[in-house]
């Protein structure tokens, strides 16, 4: 048996449980994890929302990181006592302990503790296909970066800074901007006081830029998409303010833009880009280019608090849940 925070129905954050369950031996392919962090992800707020359906009852969460105390038949390059992280997979991170598929797992350096792995795994390699990947950021681009200090934002513009480009970054209220541009963000614009769209082609002089990186969604995407500079991409990778309405594509004629809407378990999907990408991460960290910034921590007990806390926009960084 162990702990773990599950929800027998959608709704608030009241329906999520903390509960013993039953997990019992990893089988072929599989490790039992022993997980010591949690991190926190908007996917779990829509996980709990319904807003992409799960089974009932649920165990949210799709990042962690622990040690291996069991491993189920032949599973290679990880042995019982390892340090190991992970982001994907089916959900069941919130959790004392869980059971998953071993080739899903990436052993942490030492350099990187473990509250820092668990809140940087599913953001950081986001930022890291976003950046390397979806849009190849060079020196010398002027990018626009929404959310700019949150967990996903952090990483970006300090990322972008550390490639050469110039960022532009939203955030909701003053503290947050100067959180964003202690972090890589050059110019931080907070809305809805100012109009991103206006400053944005006051910065760029008119041009536009070449990449938006939109993890909001239904509040930010027209006025995205108006940022674009000509072949400009806009990577809608979340929607934190709701779902996009459906679009014309004609709207891409008027500067031939471009839209995706990319997701890391695409990009991730086998073993060799996880660990390409996780250790591309684990490098722009250690040389100290990208620094974590786990700025809330909560008892895995108390993760209805956690989500209450992101939903009212009352965090910045990263958000860890203690198991």
């Amino acid at each position: 048996m162990t702990m773990a925070i599950r929800i027998h129905e959608t709704g608030g954050p009241e329906k999520l449980i903390y509960e013993p369950v039953e997990i019992g031996a990893p089988g072929p392919g599989q490790a039992l994890v022993r997980q010591t962090a949690v991190g926190f992800n908007f996917i779990d707020i829509y996980h709990r929302k319904g807003i992409y359906p799960m089974p009932m009852p649920a165990t949210l969460g799709t990042e962690g990181a622990g040690v291996i105390e069991a491993l189920g038949k032949g599973v290679k390059g990880l042995k019982v006592g390892d340090r190991v992280a992970y982001a994907g997979g089916p959900p069941g991170a919130y959790a004392q302990a869980r059971i998953i598929a071993a080739d899903l797992l990436v052993p942490l350096p030492k350099a990187i503790d473990d509250k820092s792995a668990a809140a940087m795994m599913l953001k950081g390699m986001t930022a890291e296909y976003l950046l390397r990947r979806t849009y190849k950021v060079k020196k010398g681009d002027t990018i626009l970066v929404h959310s700019a200090a949150g967990g996903v934002g952090l990483i970006l513009c300090q990322w972008a800074k550390h490639l050469g480009a110039t960022v532009i970054g939203t955030v909701s209220t003053d503290e947050k901007a100067a959180e964003a541009k202690k972090h890589g963000c050059k110019y931080p614009i907070v809305v809805p006081r100012e109009d991103f769209q206006k400053r944005v082609m006051e910065i760029t002089k008119g041009k536009g830029v070449p990449v938006v990186y939109d993890g909001v969604g239904k509040d930010t995407f027209d006025q995205s998409m108006a940022c674009l500079a000509p072949f400009g991409i806009m990577a809608l990778f979340g929607q934190s303010s709701g779902v996009v309405p459906p679009i014309n594509p004609a709207i891409l004629a008027k500067a031939c833009t471009y839209l995706t809407r990319p997701t890391l378990f695409i990009y991730n999907s086998n073993r060799e880009a996880l660990l390409k990408s996780a250790n591309a991460l684990f490098s722009v960290v250690k040389s100290g280019a990208v620094k974590i910034r786990v700025n809330h921590t909560y008892p895995l007990a108390e993760t209805a608090r956690a989500h209450e806390d992101v939903a009212a926009r009352k965090t910045t960084g990263s958000v860890v849940l203690i198991a």
